[in-house]
């Protein structure tokens, strides 16, 4: 059974590489080959919710995001980006924190090593993202990546709490009958 948890706890962490790895790709190509304005262009031709949106207006990163600043396409596209961010580091934290929760002493060890891990990562693809054409590194962009990252741990951390109660519980259960 150890063997198994650690082949499983290998395959997360090479699973957190291989995300590593699309990461760093991506993060090394311009925002022009990196743009979906097109494709939004042939989806929402009809600027579906554009009356809805276009009562949304905020700042980030020093910049207005809103219809009027970005234009329909560019609103639109600001939230795919920011939930692609957040999303790729959810994945991030929980193949860190499932390849590690095996090879640590504790669960809150096992956290904050994945959590630093993916954090950590954030950082450095956006200062990469620094030195390459076209590209902005954006400290509010490493925040929306360490939280999905938290968000991915923590998630991940109370499913297999949970989990493990139902488990220890069906246990009690089998040996009182």
């Amino acid at each position: 059974m150890k063997k198994q948890q650690d082949i499983k706890g290998t395959i997360f962490i090479g699973v957190a590489f291989i995300i590593m790895i699309i990461l760093f790709i991506s993060s090394s190509m311009t925002y022009q080959e990196q743009n979906v304005q097109p494709l939004l262009n042939r989806l929402l031709a009809g600027e579906p919710l554009k009356n809805l949106l276009s009562g949304i207006r905020f700042s980030y990163a020093g910049s207005e995001v809103s219809v009027q600043a970005s234009g329909y396409l560019g609103f639109v596209e600001f939230f795919i980006r920011k939930g692609a961010h957040f999303s790729i580091f959810l994945l991030l934290g929980v193949s860190w924190f499932m390849g590690l929760k095996n090879k640590t002493s504790s669960y809150i060890l096992t956290a904050m090593l994945a959590l630093l891990l993916a954090a950590g990562y954030a950082s450095f693809d956006e200062l990469r993202q620094a030195f390459n054409p076209d590209r902005t590194a954006l400290l509010e962009d490493v925040f929306i990546d360490s939280m999905g990252a938290l968000t991915g741990i923590v998630l991940t951390w109370l499913t297999i709490s949970k989990w493990s109660s139902k488990k220890t519980k069906r246990k009690k259960l089998k040996f009182s009958k």
